[in-house]
């Protein structure tokens, strides 16, 4: 008996569909490429900016404490945190810039003074961090990265989260030393290439707000880098070793060390 012909227009049907997905399939690759592009943080963090829980609603009410709040990432930290309703601890080892950021906090929040502690210290003198833990715990009644979070599995409300920013506005390049002992770098530098202290600070809140283990916050292409040393590291060390160079060509000359990977370096005019 001869089986039954083929029908075209079902062959027609599939080959459609087929088309449709392959289309499909090339738009996405593409759309994800362009929001790779575009990225200034890892996707993990990203998706959770559009999608995840908003700090203004997980962090209300809760206590963060600051390490580095004088200055930079940190005071930009405590300022935002300050909006969104948190109590803070300030921490650094000037107890003056700390007031001054204290001052700010409450001039534009509506924290009550007794919502903020200043705490000096210095995180080389380990023997000072348990006395610094019971003010705060006294202050406020309650209360290091992967080996810390086995011990802390029986307080699942503590959460450790590891910040991995990249090139970030920030005083950081004031402390830093040029060839010479005490010889610090040029405070003239183009920072234009790095990003926003206030962005960094915002994606740090949304990691938090998530519970995220671990976020990566840097814009193109030192993202790009970031994910090569995941994926691909033996191509992320040959980059290293060529990067690295420069970086210390640019300090020796009192440059910020990212401030130019291309052309002649220059040193500090008198």
């Amino acid at each position: 008996m001869r089986s039954p012909d083929p029908d075209p227009k079902a062959d027609i049907k599939t080959m459609d569909l087929l088309s449709v997905t392959g289309y499909c399939l090339v738009i996405y690759v593409i759309m994800q490429f362009v929001r790779f592009i575009r990225a200034d943080a890892d996707f993990t963090l990203l998706w959770a900016e559009y999608l995840g829980n908003k700090p203004e609603t997980k962090l209300f009410k809760k206590v963060v404490w600051i390490t580095g709040a004088s200055t930079g990432i940190g005071e930009e930290l405590a300022y935002q945190l300050a909006k969104l309703g948190a109590s803070l601890v300030l921490s650094s080892r000037s107890e003056v810039a700390l007031q001054r950021v204290k001052q700010h906090c409450l001039d534009h929040s509506t924290l009550q003074e007794e919502d903020i502690l200043v705490l000096t210290l210095d995180l080389n003198e380990t023997s000072s961090h348990e006395a610094a833990t019971k003010s705060v715990i006294k202050h406020f009644g309650k209360g290091f990265f992967n080996s810390l979070r086995p011990e802390l599995a029986n307080y699942p409300g503590i959460v450790i989260s590891m910040v991995c920013p990249g090139l970030v506005h920030s005083n950081i390049v004031k402390n830093a030393f040029a060839e010479e002992m005490n010889k610090t770098v040029t405070e003239s530098c183009v920072e234009s290439h790095k990003m926003p202290t206030a962005r960094c600070a915002r994606l740090m809140l949304i990691g938090m707000a998530n519970g995220l283990k671990e976020m990566w916050i840097s814009e193109q292409p030192l993202l790009f880098y970031v994910y090569l040393w995941q994926y691909a590291p033996t191509w992320a060390w040959l980059i290293a070793d060529k990067m690295s160079v420069k970086r210390i060509k640019n300090l020796k000359s009192g440059l910020d060390a990212d401030a130019t990977y291309f052309g002649k370096i220059k040193g500090k005019t008198a």
